[in-house]
């Protein structure tokens, strides 16, 4: 197959592509606009593969995208790209409208022009693959909201959508633009929604890199409230695997909820985080005594957790990480690469770029 990869070099989209050279022989087409959280120096154990072509483009842009279809033939489309920081969607909402929305309209129809004129083969194979969010659920009840010893819900595929950010909303949005593309067009489309991300290059305006690297720094580690949210935390590399799983086993037409099986509080996985560095980078006192609680963002979601029980049932994934070997396995990856954590603090990347890249065009 060849699999075009929209937002290739953000967090996510990275850990696909490295997993699909890696471990398939399958060929990538990564198309990223490369904002400040695209990073292609994520890619770079795989960028001179024969198998890998990367398309610095916006989805927004309907000329490139069809060029891109037109050129490169793709038998499949994983839509990654993506504004995802649910704080940056409350101060500047406009900038997830544009590319979580209109983005996604953008590239579907694309996809539509492209898949339509395929032959009745090629046609019948080709998938639309849309990556989105739990975020879109809304928030599910918290432990200290239930009487004790009762059982706990959990997001389903059927679950009604009730978005509660700027963010999740246009997620949420895109989600119905890509369904109604399958009703009303027949393009063969698949949805995903997955909890919590982390791992090896997360961009550290997030919970987790935010964490480790101001805790290295000396500091202050914020906790929004009391640091009672809770999600389900999903290590990046399984999420790749899952996404892998479905856009060449999934059914057309089905959404698969994809979770890690680990529920955590805020403030727990910060405390764990403190303790593996105690323990593998230890200095006077605790990393825990950094922490600091701020006030608590507008219509933050409480609890967030996964029901995978359809994509292992159909599709025979599971999670291999547990949190505890995942989050330990993050924290050694990024106190052994501190020039990747060095180069995006300082933007030194965008350097590394033009002089990768641009010369190549």
């Amino acid at each position: 197959m060849k699999i075009l990869v929209t937002g290739g070099a953000g967090f996510i989209g990275s850990a696909v592509v490295r997993h699909i050279i890696s471990n398939t022989q399958d060929a990538v087409v990564n198309v990223d606009k490369l904002t400040y959280a695209g990073n292609l120096e994520s890619l770079a154990e795989i960028e001179n593969n024969k198998r890998y072509a990367f398309e610095q483009a916006d989805i927004c842009d309907a000329d490139a995208m069809a060029r891109i279809f037109a050129e490169h033939q793709p038998d499949a489309v994983m839509h990654l790209a993506a504004e995802s920081h649910v704080d940056r969607s409350i101060t500047g909402p406009a900038a997830f409208v544009e590319t979580n929305i209109v983005g996604t309209y953008v590239l579907l129809e694309a996809a539509r022009k492209y898949w339509s004129e395929l032959s009745a083969d090629k046609k019948a194979a080709f998938r639309f693959h849309h990556i989105s969010t739990d975020e879109v659920y809304g928030d599910l009840p918290h432990p200290d909201e239930v009487a004790i010893g009762s059982e706990l819900p959990l997001f389903t595929e059927t679950t009604a959508y009730e978005p509660s950010s700027p963010y999740s909303a246009s997620k949420a949005s895109s989600d119905h633009l890509v369904r109604a593309w399958l009703r009303t067009y027949g393009l063969p489309t698949i949805v995903t929604n997955c909890s919590n991300n982390y791992g090896p290059y997360h961009f550290p305006e997030k919970l987790i890199p935010l964490v480790i690297l101001n805790a290295l720094d000396g500091k202050p580690l914020p906790i929004y409230g009391k640091g009672d949210q809770i999600r389900d935390w999903l290590y990046v590399e399984d999420h790749a695997r899952a996404l892998y799983a479905v856009v060449t086993q999934g059914k057309k037409g089905e959404t698969y909820n994809i979770g890690g099986h680990n529920e955590k509080k805020n403030l727990d996985v910060v405390h764990t985080i403190c303790d593996l560095l105690d323990e593998i980078m230890p200095k006077e006192g605790s990393y825990r005594d950094q922490i600091t609680y701020v006030t608590d963002r507008p219509g933050h979601d409480r609890r967030y957790a996964i029901d995978a029980e359809k994509i292992s049932r159909d599709l025979g994934w599971k999670p291999e990480e547990t949190f505890e070997s995942g989050i330990r396995k993050t924290v050694e990856w990024y106190l052994g690469n501190t020039s990747w954590v060095e180069n995006v603090k300082s933007g030194a990347y965008k350097t590394w770029i033009e002089q990768n890249y641009q010369e190549r065009k």
